[in-house]
Parts: C-alpha cells; structure tokens; sequence
C-alpha cells in the first residue's frame, strides 16, 4: 500500500448520521492512551492528521479519512478512560456499536492493545464485542519500542492467552516510534482491498 493522499472526510458525533460511504471501510479500536492516533498517523505517513494527545478520552467522535481515494482508516472513540462519565461512556458504546452495526462498507476492524500489559478486562470485552459482529479482530500490539525485544514473543502469547484468541488470530506488534509492524499492517490491509475487489 502506497499512501498518495489522505483527508480527513467525515466526523460523527454522538448524534450525527453514519456517512453512507461507498469504498470499503477499516475501523481501529482500542483504549485511550494506547496510542491509536499515532498509529493512524504513521499509517498515513502524516505526523498529526489524527489528533494525538497527553489527555486520553480526546477522541469522542467516529473520524472517517479517505486515504488515495479507495478505502477509508475509520477512528473509533477510545474506551476505558476513567476520568470520562459513565453517561459519556454508555454514550460512546453505543456510538461505536451502531457503527459495527450498521457500516455496510466495514471490512475489517483492527483492536489496538498495548503489548506491555495484560490486556485489561475492557479489551476482552471488546474483543469479544466485535467477534459478536461478525468481525475476526486483528490485534495490533502497540508500544513496542518500550520493551526489550526478547520480551516480544511472551507479551504476545499474554495477550493470545488473556483474549483467547485462536491460533488463527492475527497479532502485530507494532512501533508508531520506529515504524516497526507498519509494512504488515499495510500488507493487511491490502489483502482486505483484494478480497473485496
């Protein structure tokens, strides 16, 4: 996958219409501070498309960017922040449900999940949330550049065996800082495009 051009197209809210989009559809799901807008962004090849930033919780709107005309990288709102209501956070899960409801062009969703830590009982729930819409998760293993390259494979066996997620399920770890795992999650994705030509 080559990035050629990117916009940032369409912004939902809590109470705006789901664009009815025409081009096949990725969507990234994952906690607040797992670093999903940095993700995105070195995706992208821009340094701040995706808005990134020190307070978890920023993002609270489904952000569709239309990249070279042909698919489109859609940000779900993070989850799991505590400083956020509980009335904004039922709000948000229904946001994001709706969405993997109701997207007719959603072609796969990629769970972002920090590789340093046990996953949390909020990515389980996610996790098993989008398998309940049909969606096999592919699970990006953020933050890489923060632990020793031979912790790598035992963090991802944590995050198998705490998701129970099969021998089939896809894993990539991934740095937004060293750009490690991107080429993988280009290929990915490209394969999705493929499938759906």
């Amino acid at each position: 996958m080559i990035i050629k051009n990117v916009a940032l197209e369409t912004v939902c809210g809590i109470t705006s219409k789901l664009p009815e989009n025409s081009r096949p559809e990725v969507a990234f799901a994952g906690k607040s501070n797992v670093g999903k807008s940095s993700l995105i962004n070195a995706l992208m090849n821009r340094k701040s498309l995706a808005r990134t930033s020190s307070q978890p919780g920023k993002t609270q709107t489904i952000n569709f960017y239309n990249i070279n005309d042909s698919v489109y990288f859609v940000d779900l709102p993070g989850y799991g922040y505590a400083r956020v209501s509980e009335e904004v956070k039922a709000k948000w899960g229904r946001m994001v449900e709706n969405y993997l409801h109701k997207s007719r062009q959603l072609k796969a969703v990629f769970l972002l999940i920090d590789i340093r830590h046990k996953p949390s009982e909020n990515d389980c729930v996610m996790y098993d949330w989008i398998k309940e819409h049909g969606y096999q998760p592919i699970i990006i293993a953020t933050k890489l550049d923060k632990i020793n390259r031979s912790q790598t494979q035992k963090q991802v066996k944590l995050l198998r065996e705490t998701l129970k997620a099969g021998k089939d399920a896809r894993i990539v770890p991934f740095s937004a800082a060293t750009k490690q795992g991107r080429e993988e999650i280009y290929e990915i994705i490209d394969e999705i495009l493929q499938g759906v030509g």
